[in-house]
């Protein structure tokens, strides 16, 4: 499914918005992603909230902390996963602990039960991942690891020949949220990303203007994650954050061909 979602569309970047699970409500947040896949979305990456995500910008950190005191749990957001997985390829980001909990072989089953397509776990420690990637494996589920600009040749060759589905290429060091404007030198980020791996490379972190996700395509990127200025559409949306976040996905893929 991952596969097909990058390669349907020759000559065309991936989208691949981001979207928190249960924000602002379980039922909204099916209505967000079935948006996103109206409006120009080829994969949906869908964030199960956490109490301790190291890796989320404000942002993001604000809309799972609201999720979950609105009563979303794993569960609910897995479910959110299934439904969503009828309509367009599901990727679920979530923190190891939430993984721990459920048992790795029991979590992995669940996906691949709900029809989701990947599992990315930013907090997972490359030399903790091979009982990770068996569980995923056998069950059919693409784990997707992340690199960044500072990441060493050699760690990122280890990374990249583990890598299913796709390699997440962090833009910059640091966490999620709007920046203004992209790092420099993104191809050759991108290009020694490329040079690492067989599977699609697709950018993320930093990026929230169609000009940002053009600029991505244009360095080289099969694929472009937006996440923070989406969960800020549904965030400050005034009755329907569907639309408002749908309206934001067509603009970024307006931009995105290569």
């Amino acid at each position: 499914m991952i596969a097909e979602a990058f390669a349907k569309a020759p000559g065309r970047a991936a989208l691949m918005p981001y979207l928190m699970g249960g924000f602002p409500t379980i039922e909204a947040s099916v209505e967000i992603g079935l948006a996103c896949a109206e409006n120009g979305a080829d994969l949906l990456e869908l964030g199960i909230p956490y109490s301790d995500p190291l890796a989320d910008g404000p942002v993001i950190h604000d809309a799972g902390t609201r999720a979950l005191a609105a009563g979303a749990t794993t569960g609910a957001v897995l479910e959110v996963a299934g439904r969503l997985a009828q309509r367009i390829p599901v990727v679920v980001m979530c923190y190891a602990n939430l993984v721990y909990a459920r048992g790795v072989e029991a979590f992995a089953a669940e996906l691949s039960e709900r029809g989701v397509a990947g599992m990315i776990i930013p907090d997972l420690p490359f030399e903790e991942g091979p009982d990770f990637l068996a569980a995923c494996d056998a069950h059919g589920i693409a784990l997707v690891p992340l690199v960044a600009p500072t990441t060493p040749d050699a760690r990122l060759a280890a990374i990249g020949e583990r890598a299913r589905g796709f390699l997440y290429t962090v833009s910059v060091t640091g966490i999620t949220g709007e920046r203004t404007g992209l790092a420099q030198g993104l191809d050759g980020v991108i290009a020694r990303a490329k040079a690492h791996t067989d599977v699609p490379v697709a950018l993320g972190f930093g990026i929230s203007t169609a000009e940002d996700a053009a600029a991505a395509a244009a360095a080289g990127a099969d694929g472009v994650i937006v996440g923070s200025r989406l969960v800020r559409a549904a965030a400050e949306a005034h009755g329907d954050p569907a639309a408002a976040v749908g309206a934001v996905v067509r603009e970024l893929s307006a931009g995105l061909t290569r």
